[in-house]
């Protein structure tokens, strides 16, 4: 079997065609992430009261495991930040509460469908992954310059496709450079 720039072109593009299509579809959703919290919704949500010792030192862990015991959630953990306090439950419970206020906002989540579970493509640390997505961006450097390699006539890369190329590389080079 010979192989070419068409058919390793062709046979990289359709190994990762899967992950092409996942990593594209969730890079879109991503970029929406301000509209949309992809990862998850809320599927119930209520108001709880909750008093909180006056300072922020005496807020600790046993505290709160404590003092939400009656929520139906399990304690998981909590921070402090710009005078709010968010506590964590196991089965991604999450309560928001102002520190100067005696109520807050207890929410149950879940993950979306497929969508959520792309989106943890982009946002894991796991060293198989890592590696694969470091394979999986090398493929796609091979499938660039394999498909730049192709011939094709009057309208391949040496006529037309050096210009679209060029204006491919431009825009996020314009995009760096201006609003960096």
């Amino acid at each position: 079997m010979k192989v070419t720039n068409r058919s390793l072109h062709r046979d990289i593009a359709y190994f990762y065609v899967g992950l092409l299509i996942a990593f594209s579809f969730s890079g879109i959703i991503l970029n929406h992430r301000q509209d949309w919290y992809p990862m998850n919704y809320t599927y119930d949500s209520k108001e709880v009261s909750l008093t909180l010792p006056a300072t922020e030192v005496e807020i600790t862990k046993e505290y709160l495991v404590d003092a939400t015991k009656d929520f139906e959630a399990t304690y998981d953990g909590h921070r402090i930040r710009n005078g709010s306090l968010r506590v964590y439950f196991k089965g991604n419970g999450i309560l928001d509460m102002k520190l100067d206020e005696d109520k807050g906002i207890l929410e149950f989540k879940r993950k979306v469908p497929f969508i959520g579970q792309t989106m943890y493509l982009h946002k894991t640390t796991n060293n198989f992954w890592i590696w694969y997505s470091d394979i999986f961006g090398a493929a796609m450097i091979v499938i660039a310059v394999t498909g730049m390699l192709i011939p094709a006539g009057k309208k391949g890369f040496k006529k037309r496709g050096w210009k679209l190329a060029l204006l491919g590389l431009l825009f996020p080079l314009l995009f760096l450079i201006l609003f960096p």
